[in-house]
């Protein structure tokens, strides 16, 4: 049975969890719904800043339409209306409604912080910065460095990622109006990314909605298999909520506590994932039931407790305290597996009124009004809670390269569901992910701690340090002022991302001078690969430009960047190189660059060409033509032509990241450019390179250039550097006669076990 979103909506709208379908619903009555909404929970009714804020938004994107049809400014009232469910101040609402206008209209942040103040313009600056840089084809590298953007916006006002999460879930509410290739690609981000920050920050009313949404676009049928079998058990689920929901109702008022008691049937993707780690189907997933117990005080909570456990029988080790040991997104629960009377296992999660805020708004919950008579917000000190977001923050300025960085953030985020709670000897309690051992403990408690140990007790004995940690296990580290530091092999060991990444920090930091000289190296070996003079680009204004890109201080700690892997010298070389050339035009000027690419695009003929190597250029008739050395074309590859000054006509590879970055302005610069060979003719020999990870074992080296012997490929040179995680990089270049030879090595190194990947290098 297929449903549309409609159909979906209603049936999701029994669990409370999705906002109703607005498609018929006018911008007008959608801005009055938000304006009541607004009204109810917060104290002052001044709603001049909204209404001055939809006024301007509206005038903005008036004739504007969504990809569904409905007028664009639908989509930031739907935004401003999410984040008046999280009842957060009129500030973010504002920002809410305004999130697109800089984008849309001639206002600059002056004139926005001018109009609303400097909260609003800082909350709108941050949201928009965040789509302003685009990355070509490079969508890992966009994903990456969007999301450093992102922490470094939320640094100066967590509420910018309110507010971009409310612009994510109504883009998924509303996500069927998009390809499917489209849908796909922003469902993966959100599981990846905005869920589970979602559940980060503590904010489960929006975390639970992304999950579902994803799943329907990522896996639809297994979704509406879902749908089906939980509408059709729809009065059974409800029946038997409702009883056990009546039973304790009465007991805990008998119990003279004071309660709201309710009862939900689990998400989907909840559910989902249970039965794809339990390989099991939706009718053998007992405990889709979940009561909630919301009461007074912290001891009204145990003292429901011990009735709930005389009612019905729990299921041994299914008591979990966040209570007494909260989650690291500040959730705090009573949470039990009970025994039906009917044998249908079921969960009790009870907690305090203040509990179920924080566990439904996280830390969105410490930016509502509080009852004040004149509306002002109550300042309190955050830095505890936003402990998390000061760590990522410290990962950016030790991880120069994005992709490092989204993988060290996603693995976080990833190990954050599933936690294990212990103690220092102090009493202290240090939540660590799930698999953590006494290194992780170590750097939990500061870094000189994990730097010096050298064992761990655990509840009073010795254990090894690959021990993993239970809940409630009591850990003391034993250090030494005598340790040499860490081991490397204690990167294969730990699981805490924190961990990680101080121990690699510390190998950073101690073996600098190591580093340094194997960047040297690496930065001399890649300028003799690809015939680059070195002193031509050891230029202290070309240095000063590389520092300047990558913010480091000095010359040695690029070097070192490099040594360590932080930094590709490909990257270096070719940036210098790139600024070398700028300066050091030779005979040919502006005009005749701009006369000669105007003559190729006028000309759609190849009559008139200079050619090398099989090259043919469109309209070049007195210009040399050469390979770039950067991404070193071969026959086969798509290729395009850049009109140098002085040195003719540059051959590229079209994914040359030189090509892909070039600026703006220089683009009038690129000419069409195509291999042209006639049949049977030798094609000759050219440079390829390929850059190769793999594990680091003994006879990796051996097998690889068996396999090239085997090939009859004469090398040119081979360069290796340790990896991460144990593993090995090795960059190899040699010649080759065209694509399809270069693919056919490419799939034999592939197919030697132990080898990860094989990437050609793109400059």
């Amino acid at each position: 049975m297929s449903y549309d979103d409609k159909k979906h909506a209603e049936l999701i709208l029994d669990d409370g969890r999705i906002e109703a379908m607005q498609e018929f619903i006018s911008p007008d009555e959608l801005y009055r719904d938000l304006i009541d909404r607004v009204l109810k929970y917060h104290p002052s009714d001044d709603i001049s800043l909204i209404e001055k804020a939809y006024k301007i938004a509206d005038e903005a994107h008036k004739d504007q339409l969504r990809k569904s049809g409905e007028p664009y400014i639908v989509h930031p009232l739907c935004v401003a209306i999410i984040l008046a469910d999280l009842q957060l101040d009129k500030e973010s609402i504002a920002a809410g409604l305004l999130h697109d206008v800089v984008e849309d209209t001639v206002m600059t942040e002056e004139d926005m912080e001018r109009e609303f103040g400097k909260d609003v313009a800082l909350i709108v600056d941050g949201v928009t910065k965040l789509e302003k840089i685009k990355y070509n084809n490079d969508k890992l590298e966009y994903q990456a460095d969007n999301l450093r953007r992102m922490f470094l916006a939320m640094a100066k006002d967590i509420r910018v990622i309110m507010v971009k999460l409310a612009d994510r879930l109504h883009n998924m509410r509303t996500l069927s109006h998009q390809p499917e290739a489209k849908q796909k690609e922003i469902a993966r981000e959100t599981m990846d990314i905005y869920a589970p920050l979602a559940q980060r920050l503590g904010i489960s009313k929006v975390k639970v909605e992304l999950d579902d949404l994803s799943l329907k676009y990522l896996e639809p049928e297994v979704y509406y298999d879902l749908v089906d079998k939980i509408a059709v058990r729809k009065s059974v689920r409800e029946a038997f909520v409702q009883d056990i929901v009546d039973e304790v109702s009465e007991a805990i008022k008998e119990g003279g506590i004071e309660a709201k008691i309710d009862g939900r049937v689990k998400h989907f993707f909840s559910i989902y994932k249970k039965m794809l780690n339990q390989d099991k189907t939706i009718d053998q997933i007992y405990d889709l039931f979940a009561i909630r117990i919301i009461v007074n005080s912290i001891k009204d909570c145990y003292a429901a407790l011990g009735i709930i456990h005389e009612m019905y029988k729990p299921i041994p080790g299914r008591f979990k305290d966040y209570i007494a040991m909260p989650k690291a997104n500040m959730y705090q629960s009573l949470h039990t597996t009970l025994i039906g009377k009917t044998g249908t296992p079921f969960e009790i999660q009870i907690r305090t009124y203040e509990m179920h805020k924080t566990a439904e708004y996280g830390i969105a919950a410490h930016w509502k009004y509080k009852a004040a008579s004149d509306g002002k917000k109550v300042e309190e000190s955050e830095a505890e809670k936003l402990s998390w977001l000061r760590q990522i923050l410290e990962w950016q300025k030790d991880m120069s390269d994005n992709k490092e960085f989204l993988s060290t953030v996603k693995s976080d985020l990833d190990m954050f569901s599933d936690s294990v709670y212990c103690f220092t000897p102090t009493g202290d309690v240090k939540s660590l992910p799930a698999g953590s051992n006494p290194i992780d403990f170590a750097y939990a408690i500061h870094t000189a701690v994990g730097n010096r140990m050298i064992g761990a007790r655990v509840n009073g004995k010795l254990v090894t340090i690959d021990y993993e940690l239970q809940n409630g296990d009591r850990v003391d580290i034993i250090t030494s002022q005598n340790s040499k530091g860490p081991s490397r092999d204690w990167l294969n060991i730990v699981k805490s991302t924190q961990a990680k990444n101080k121990i690699n920090s510390w190998f950073r930091s101690e073996l600098k001078e190591e580093n340094i000289a194997k960047g040297k190296e690496l930065i001399t070996a890649y300028c003799k690969t690809k015939g680059i003079e070195l002193e031509n680009i050891m230029k202290p204004e070309y240095m000063e430009a590389i520092m300047r890109k990558y913010g480091f201080h000095d010359w040695d700690a690029v070097r070192a960047a490099v040594g360590h892997g932080g930094l590709k010298e490909g990257h270096i070389v070719n940036k210098m190189y790139e600024l070398y050339e700028r300066d050091h035009p030779e005979h040919i000027s502006d005009e005749e660059i701009a006369k000669n690419i105007n003559d190729a695009h006028k000309e759609k003929n190849l009559s008139n060409i200079k050619g090398k190597g099989g090259i043919v250029v469109q309209g070049m008739d007195d210009l040399s033509v050469h390979f770039s050395k950067c991404c070193s074309p071969i026959p086969g590859d798509e290729i395009v032509g850049f009109v140098t000054r002085g040195r003719g006509v540059s051959i590229h590879r079209t994914d040359c990241v030189n090509i892909i970055n070039l600026p703006e302005l220089e683009r009038v610069r690129l000419i069409e450019a195509e291999w042209h060979i006639p049949e049977g003719k030798d094609r000759g020999k050219y440079i390829a390179e390929i850059t190769i990870f793999m594990s680091d074992k003994p006879g990796m080296l051996l097998a690889i250039t068996k396999v090239l012997t085997e090939k009859n490929v004469n090398v040119i040179s081979v360069n290796g550097r340790p990896g991460k995680n144990n593993t090995a990089v090795t960059s190899l270049s040699f010649e080759t006669s065209g694509k399809d030879e270069l693919n056919s090595v490419i799939d034999r190194i592939r197919s030697i076990e132990g080898v990860l990947d094989v990437e050609r290098t793109r400059g």
